[in-house]
C-alpha cells in the first residue's frame, strides 16, 4: 500500500507514530547509532511531561533518566553502525544511504501509521520520499530538518539514539582510559589520544573511523618520512 511523503509542516499525528534520529554521525571514534522510538498518538504529550527534547540539550545523567521512562510510553529501537561499517560507506559515497537503510529498517520492524524522520539529507522531502521507499512504503513518511528539536518523538528518537551512544563511549573509555574523550575531532583531547593510538604503526584500532578526514591527516603523519631519511 503507497502513501504520498508530505513536506513541511508536518502532518498531525495518528495511529502508532514512530520517531528516528541518529547519533555520533561526526565522530572519530566509536559507533553511529540510529534510533527510533514508537508512541500512540494520544500519548505523545506524555514524552514532553517526562521532559523529552532535543537529546543535545540534555545532560548525559538526564538522558538516562529520559531514556528509562521512555519503555512505559512507548518502544525503543537502536541500529549501532560500527565504524568499519561507517569507512565503507564513506568510501563508497554513501554515508546517507547507509542511514537510510538503517532507519528504514527501523521502520519495517515497527510498522507504525507514521513516522517523522530528522533528515540526514539536504533535501529533507527528498530524504522522506527515499526512505518511504526503502521502507516498502508501509506508512506516510514525513522528513525534516531539526525535527529532534521540534518533535517531541523524534526527540525521543534521538535520546534512545544518544543514551546507546553514550554508553557505547562510556565501554571504549573503560577499556582504553578517560582521554578518549568524546570521540568529535573537534575535541582536541581526542585528537591527541588518537594520534598516539596510531603513532606506533600497525593496523588501525577497531574503534576509529579510519575515513574520516581528521584521522586521515593524523595517518599521513605518521607515515610521513623525516628530511634527514632522504638521501642527499
Amino acid at each position: 500500500m503507497g502513501r504520498a511523503t508530505l513536506a513541511s509542516p508536518p502532518p498531525p499525528p495518528v495511529g502508532a507514530v514512530l520517531g528516528i534520529d541518529e547519533a555520533g554521525r561526526g565522530s572519530l571514534v566509536g559507533p553511529l547509532v540510529v534510533g527510533g522510538f514508537l508512541v500512540d498518538a494520544e500519548r505523545i504529550s506524555e514524552l514532553t511531561e517526562l521532559g523529552v527534547r532535543d537529546s543535545k540539550r540534555l545532560t548525559p545523567a538526564r538522558r538516562e533518566e529520559i531514556f528509562a521512562a521512555l519503555p512505559s510510553v512507548g518502544r525503543c529501537w537502536a541500529v549501532p553502525l560500527p565504524p568499519r561499517t561507517v569507512d565503507r560507506a564513506v568510501h563508497k559515497g554513501q554515508l546517507n544511504g547507509l542511514e537510510l537503510d538503517a532507519f528504514a529498517s527501523i521502520v519495517r520492524s515497527a510498522r507504525p501509521d507514521m513516522a517523522y524522520a530528522d533528515a540526514c539529507d539536504p533535501v529533507a522531502e527528498r530524504f522522506g520520499r527515499r526512505l518511504g521507499e526503502a521502507s516498502g512504503n508501509i506508512c506516510l513518511v514525513h522528513a525534516r530538518h531539526k525535527a529532534d528539536r521540534d518533535l517531541p518523538v523524534v526527540g525521543a528518537a534521538s535520546i534512545v539514539a544518544k543514551v546507546h551512544r553514550d554508553r557505547a563511549l562510556g565501554r571504549l573509555r573503560a577499556k582504553l582510559g578517560d582521554d578518549l574523550g568524546s570521540g568529535y575531532p573537534s575535541d582536541r583531547g581526542t585528537v591527541e589520544f588518537v594520534r598516539q593510538a596510531i603513532s606506533g604503526g600497525g593496523p588501525l584500532p577497531s574503534w576509529l573511523r579510519a575515513s574520516w578526514a581528521t584521522t586521515e591527516r593524523l595517518i599521513q603523519r605518521r607515515t610521513a618520512r623525516p628530511l634527514e631519511g632522504f638521501g642527499p
